[in-house]
């Protein structure tokens, strides 16, 4: 049976390779995004390689609750969504200095990458099935070891997924994360490696397989927590980092 598929940010990175793998199994999949222009470049790309693929984009700034609500209102007019990917999110803190621009990096590392979650989990939730929905959040090696607000903000995904898992594994829905770490070939990182190459090195050095990760490694994670097998994991963390931070039990 055909499922139906939401990935939040999935113009870009990531989310575009989240796309790219889990549309191996012909879904119905739907790719959200603030930005027109990345999600109709990665919805033509992804036809390219699937010219009969069902893919449909729709914008919307995720931190927004009316907006937020029009998506899902339109979302539901459809069949159930099966699976919900909530990748969108990003690093919008760095570089603060004073008071001021402190409050406004932190609020908006909590926006961009906590409410772009939460809001449009919950917009959708009473639209999925049950049993069988499958929730799969991003979250950051940066969540675990800490890394200022957007550490901090990865870290409340972390915490939201935990609490989740728990009200929704009676339904059968299951709640996860995916914790990165170093992914230069994403535009979260561009910016930052075209302003010091260096940071390349510094960042690969502490990781044990002495390489980065690619986005594909990152959507196969994704893409086990998302199967139609993986209904027994649930209030997970899955860290997708080569062993910089080891697991523990």
């Amino acid at each position: 049976m055909t499922r139906r598929i939401v990935i939040t940010g999935g113009g870009t990175g990531i989310g575009k390779a989240i796309a790219h793998r889990l549309l191996r199994e012909d879904p119905d999949l739907i790719l959200v995004g603030r930005r027109a222009e990345p999600l109709e470049s990665a919805a033509a790309e992804l036809r390219e390689g699937a010219p009969t693929a069902r893919i449909a984009t729709r914008t919307c700034d995720l931190t927004v609750p009316d907006d937020v609500e029009r998506l899902a209102a339109e979302l539901k007019t459809g069949r159930p969504i099966d699976v919900l990917v909530a990748n969108a999110g990003g690093n919008y803190g760095l570089g603060a200095k004073t008071l001021q621009e402190t409050a406004q990096a932190w609020r908006a590392d909590f926006d961009g990458n906590v409410l772009s979650a939460v809001l449009i989990t919950q917009a959708l939730l009473d639209h999925m099935p049950r049993p069988g929905g499958r929730i799969i959040a991003m979250s950051s090696i940066a969540a675990l070891r800490g890394s200022g607000a957007y550490g901090a903000a990865k870290a409340a995904v972390n915490a939201w997924v935990l609490s989740l898992a728990g009200e929704l594994a009676a339904d059968g829905i299951t709640v996860n994360s995916v914790a990165p770490g170093f992914v230069p070939g994403t535009p979260f990182w561009a910016g930052r490696i075209a302003r010091d190459p260096s940071i390349v090195e510094g960042r690969i050095a502490p990781i044990p397989m002495k390489r980065p990760g690619t986005p594909e490694e990152v959507a196969e994670a994704v893409a086990y927590l998302a199967s139609p097998n993986s209904g027994w994991t649930t209030g997970q963390i899955l860290q997708v980092n080569g062993g910089t931070l080891f697991g523990r039990g």
